[in-house]
């Protein structure tokens, strides 16, 4: 059977599978013959599950079909959460030789939702290890191409998700995002990522459920529809993640459809000045944002009204301290701490070095950059930013040096454009924003007001049927 179906979108491909027109057999043949075909180039997905076991458990969801029993709208997808998200039976190694081969003791919340929603599980996607860094490599599994050429990086750190899904190797996938890794890997593969509001997606279990409030997971997808969709599916409140929305999912399973017409989006650009781009970047994303003036947008360039230098030290500071807090018990056996890769070691002896009063201190910038926010969300429905500062660069090169000529004083100076996002805790989506004359793809961030995900969407889809880039523009 022609496995062209794996490139329709994935509400499409659920409904033809609900009808019967195409069997999860179907769908999972026609899966793991792609991932032969094409991850052995980029190495998106990783620990593989065997195809014997991977078959029988379509051919078991297809006996329910025939029942008449659905377990959701994701019944028979194969599906491969992002190796930083725990699985009970699947190895979680985090991109790290130390976890390599090691299952989690329990699956994380955002799994349990696509099994639930009828998912089955067919290995992980590659991530950094501990996610660090929006350049996905490790040695555990190596590093990930991108999807439109192999030799250049994916991004990261949801670098493996956002390649399965561009090269339809997956429908949709779930990933994460601290430092842009949801959005930064979404611009390098032409795709769509949604880093949603602050608790929208829970983040259970965990050994600290008060405290960490910078990184969010969300959906990866090659429309904003099935964003959505995935989205209604991972968010909920959870008991376990105590500061979790209780707003009802199914909210983003509703038509995205809106007239757009008179939203106000505030292009930020290179932030005054102060953000350095390599060339090309900032014409390729100012000529993507006019397909919003099509759509009788009113696009204005705006300013942030506040000191980037000290959003970042803020940012570095609370960072420094998350990862600390993650990772210091494997810092303190000297042991592993060798095992542990550079940027890694960076990270946690700044973090252990900080006092409470500047961990304090830099969340009293972050909480005046929200309130800065907020001001210009008096004046806007939206605010873009491009999603990179640089295109996608040799997949061998941990991180660049430096950017137009400005060099970078740490591993993640280079993202530092998506620090405004994440600090203020709102909803942002990549875009697809086109490619430049050697074929990379680069993205724009739309951002958000606080907990207008499902408005976000909205404008975001308008965007995505005015464009098409990912329908126009597929992966050779």
């Amino acid at each position: 059977m022609p496995h062209s179906f794996l490139d329709i979108d994935a509400l499409t491909l659920s409904r033809r599978v609900h009808a019967r027109e195409i069997s999860c057999r179907d769908v999972m043949e026609a899966t793991l013959a792609r991932v032969a075909e094409r991850n052995p180039a980029v190495t998106a997905i990783v620990s593989l599950r065997e195809p014997e076991a991977l078959l029988r458990e379509a051919d078991a969801r297809d006996a329910e079909l025939a029942a008449g029993r659905s377990r959701g709208w994701m019944h028979g997808f194969p599906q491969a959460p992002k190796d930083l998200a725990g699985t009970r039976d699947i190895a979680t190694s985090r991109g790290s030789p130390l976890f390599a081969g090691k299952s989690a003791a329990a699956d994380a919340a955002s799994v349990e939702r696509l099994v639930g929603a009828g998912a089955i599980l067919i290995g992980k996607t590659n991530t950094p290890e501990f996610g660090l860094g929006s350049q996905t490599y490790n040695t555990v599994f190596g590093p990930t191409g991108n999807a439109y050429d192999p030799r250049l990086t994916s991004g990261g750190s949801s670098g493996g998700a956002a390649v399965a899904v561009a090269l339809a190797m997956l429908p949709v996938a779930d990933g994460s995002d601290m430092m842009g890794s949801l959005r930064n890997p979404a611009a390098y593969n032409n795709i769509f990522g949604f880093r949603p509001s602050c608790g929208r997606v829970p983040r259970a279990p965990a050994a600290e459920i008060f405290f960490q409030q910078l990184g969010y997971e969300g959906p990866m997808a090659r429309s904003v529809a099935d964003l959505a969709r995935l989205l209604a599916t991972m968010a909920g409140y959870d008991p376990r993640a105590p500061l979790s929305l209780g707003d009802d999912p199914a909210a983003f399973a509703a038509p995205l459809d809106a007239d757009v017409k008179d939203t106000r989006i505030g292009w930020l650009g290179d932030l005054g000045g102060y953000l350095p781009f390599e060339p090309g970047i900032l014409d390729l994303c100012e000529t993507a944002l006019g397909a919003f003036d099509d759509l009788g947008c009113i696009v204005d360039t705006t300013e942030a009204g506040f000191s980037m230098d000290a959003l970042w030290e803020a940012w570095i500071t609370l960072r420094s301290f998350f990862v600390a807090g993650d990772l210091g018990a494997l810092h303190a056996d000297p042991d592993r701490r060798a095992r542990l890769k550079p940027e890694a070691v960076w990270e946690i002896e700044r973090g252990l070095a900080l006092s409470g009063s500047q961990v304090f201190a830099a969340s009293a910038t972050r909480t005046a950059w929200y309130g800065r926010l907020l001001a210009l969300f008096d004046r806007f429905d939206v605010l873009a930013l491009p999603s990179a500062q640089v295109f996608a660069f040799d997949k061998t090169v941990p991180w660049p040096k430096s950017v137009a000529g400005r060099a970078m004083d740490t591993y993640h100076r280079w993202m530092e454009v998506v620090i405004p996002a994440s600090m203020g805790g709102v909803p942002t989506i990549s875009v697809p924003a086109g490619f430049d004359a050697a074929g990379r793809a680069m993205g724009v961030q739309l951002i958000g007001r606080p907990r207008g995900d499902f408005d976000l969407l909205r404008i975001a889809h308008a965007y995505d049927l005015a464009t098409r880039w990912p329908q126009r523009h597929p992966p050779r």
